[in-house]
């Protein structure tokens, strides 16, 4: 049988309740046990001291330090009292002999016997106050009370003339014990089943969120991420189906983004494979005359080409994920990185008679950093720039030196990025340009790892754009500490001894 955390959290509960009522219901029997016999033996303290008082103020004479209590009185007020108290009372003399009796019941005891001598010893010194048979006057355990009959002398002194015992059955209390232990049975069982009834209730709603988790797990592990878990409370279990749901939408995610790479790899794959397959099967089979052939190899070289950054591009995004992506840090002219970077595109640039601004008066500023993957970084944002930028556009690069961090700016005119796209472009696969009508060799991983680069050197790099103006990248690098101050040409001052 499958062991539920529904069974064995109802289990538990409903062992910690029964152990809870036990416990609870001995401590309450010994409690009521101790607190009915105190009050029961005080009673027949109170008791036994009143018919004391009573009998010596019945002595009627006095002859040769002999006295006579007045018997037929005294019966009057013993049977009031032990009917009053439900005890048995009986008065005896020092000698042990009972001479007077009231019974609360039809157990008489037999008149005949005589107290023990240690019994009234105890009676006659203070009090005498234990349970047992009395010194065989009964046959069955009584709770018994005995004090001494004093009568007071001229000179004050107390001389004691006999005993008061006030008695009760044993019995009787065991029954009212028995009693007490059924009522509280009841009260617990039925206390146990409605707190039964709550936890089962409490733990199925406990569970339930749980046992929805795990059927939406299951349908993860079948591909299904649409299914979501009903967050119906705000404490730690509510907490976890959000966060569950969160961890459900980046799966849902993290899988759109799977596919969407898998669709991106295998056009950019299969695209320049073919054109390369094609052109070199048309070499091989003189399709393609000998004439045209080197023309047709610049595209294949071309091509080949295109899966070279293709393939180096998935290189950089895999040390990104695998964390293998480090620095190699240095002091480099970030103004001649920008400017061998911006010489890559000059073929570009005069193709589509573009106006280079802002490095007219460039001067050399040094920076700390990966001088290759900053270059990576200018290099990607100025093939964007020359890539989107209007035919007879502008492209401006500005470099900026500032107290604490060093700026590159780059701008260029054209169709720009609508507003709703531009916290997307830094996300993996993003294309603006969903045609690739102008981005044909781009994966939409570019600008990825363009912000990794510079989040990885402390930096930030943000974006900006107006439709059908301009579109502006702005990253910066941190200085470091104790930097070594720049003469006005760019090169580092030595310190002299």
């Amino acid at each position: 049988m499958r062991k539920t955390l529904f069974k064995k959290y109802l289990r538990i509960t409903s062992l910690i309740i029964v152990i809870s009522f036990l416990i609870l219901s001995f401590v309450m029997l010994i409690f009521v046990s101790n607190y009915w016999q105190t009050e029961k033996r005080g009673l027949l303290k109170k008791n036994a001291e009143s018919v004391a008082e009573i009998a010596a103020d019945s002595v009627t004479s006095v002859e040769n330090n002999v006295y006579t209590i007045h018997t037929e009185r005294m019966k009057a007020f013993i049977a009031a009292f032990a009917d009053n108290i439900d005890a048995d009372i009986f008065v005896t003399k020092l000698d042990g002999q009972i001479v007077i009796a009231a019974y609360s019941s039809d157990n008489k005891i037999n008149d005949t016997k005589r107290v023990n001598a240690d019994i009234i010893k105890k009676a006659v010194s203070g009090v005498y106050n234990e349970q047992g048979t009395l010194g065989g006057i009964y046959n069955q355990p009584y709770y018994a009370v005995g004090v001494p009959i004093n009568v007071i002398q001229i000179d004050g002194s107390k001389t004691p003339i006999g005993t008061v015992f006030t008695a009760y059955n044993a019995r009787a209390f065991n029954v009212f014990r028995a009693e007490i232990v059924r009522v509280f049975l009841l009260a617990a069982i039925a206390a146990f089943m409605a707190a039964f009834c709550a936890v089962w209730l409490f733990s199925y709603k406990l569970v339930r969120p749980l046992r929805n988790m795990a059927v939406a797990a299951r349908a993860f592990g079948d591909g299904n991420f649409s299914v979501r878990v009903p967050v119906t409370s705000e404490d730690e279990i509510g907490q976890l189906a959000v966060a569950f749901n969160n961890m459900a939408s980046s799966l849902s995610s993290g899988e759109n983004v799977r596919r969407n790479f898998i669709a991106n790899v295998s056009h950019e794959l299969k695209t320049p494979m073919t054109t390369i397959a094609g052109f070199i099967d048309g070499i091989l089979d003189g399709t393609i005359p000998a004439e045209k052939q080197s023309h047709y190899l610049k595209i294949v070289s071309q091509e080949v080409k295109r899966l070279s950054r293709l393939v180096r591009t998935m290189l950089d995004l895999s040390r990104i994920d695998s964390g293998e992506l480090k620095l190699r840090p240095g002091r480099f002219d970030l103004t001649n990185t920008v400017l061998i970077a911006l010489l890559s595109f000059e073929q570009a640039i005069e193709n589509k008679k573009l106006e280079v601004r802002g490095l007219e008066d460039a001067e050399s500023l040094f920076v700390d950093g990966d001088p290759d993957m900053i270059h990576q970084v200018v290099y990607n944002l100025i093939e964007n720039a020359v890539k989107f930028t209007n035919e007879g556009g502008y492209l401006e690069i500005k470099i900026t030196d500032q107290p604490d961090k060093t700026s590159v700016t780059i701008k260029n005119s054209g169709a720009g990025i609508a507003p709703d796209e531009l916290p997307l472009i830094f996300d993996r696969f993003y294309k603006t340009d969903k045609s690739r009508s102008q981005d044909k060799n781009g994966m939409g991983l570019g600008l990825y790892i363009v912000r990794t680069i510079i989040k990885q050197h402390g930096g930030e790099i943000n974006v900006s754009s107006v439709q059908d103006e301009y579109c502006q990248f702005e990253f910066w690098l941190p200085k470091l500490k104790n930097e070594p101050p720049q003469l006005k040409d760019g090169t580092v001052e030595q310190l002299k001894e």
